[in-house]
């Protein structure tokens, strides 16, 4: 079980656009990740070279949490809104839940929830 320090130097990592770092940092080994439905990606090493692919097709993403992040035994939940600003200046905006299972301090398993809609606006 996560305690709110751990999860509050988690959320800080992703706001100050560290995403590599706190994957790193605070993501187990076998950790999988899911969007909406889709099916997962497994292990840490998966993870980063994920989002090196999503940070290396962006100038720019910017992380918000939107209140505090709720947690209950392993689990937390929090409400999100990213920035993502192509190389042409255009922004689009993700708000999203994101809803993990920890063990101790390592996040197991994160499912993100939003409409993908959004980014096409």
């Amino acid at each position: 079980m996560p305690n709110s320090d751990i999860v509050e130097a988690f959320a800080r990592r992703l706001e100050a656009g560290d995403f590599i770092g706190a994957i790193e940092h605070f993501y187990a080994p076998d950790a999988a990740t899911y969007e909406n439905n889709a099916a997962p990606t497994v292990g840490r090493e998966k993870l980063v070279a994920k989002e090196r692919g999503v940070l290396a097709a962006t100038k720019e993403v910017k992380a918000a949490r939107i209140g505090p992040s709720l947690i209950e035994g392993d689990h937390v939940a929090t409400r999100w809104t990213f920035s993502f600003t192509n190389a042409e200046g255009v922004t689009r905006t993700l708000d999203e839940i994101a809803w993990q299972t920890w063990r101790g301090d390592k996040l197991v398993e994160e499912r993100f929830y939003y409409d993908p809609k959004q980014l096409g606006r």
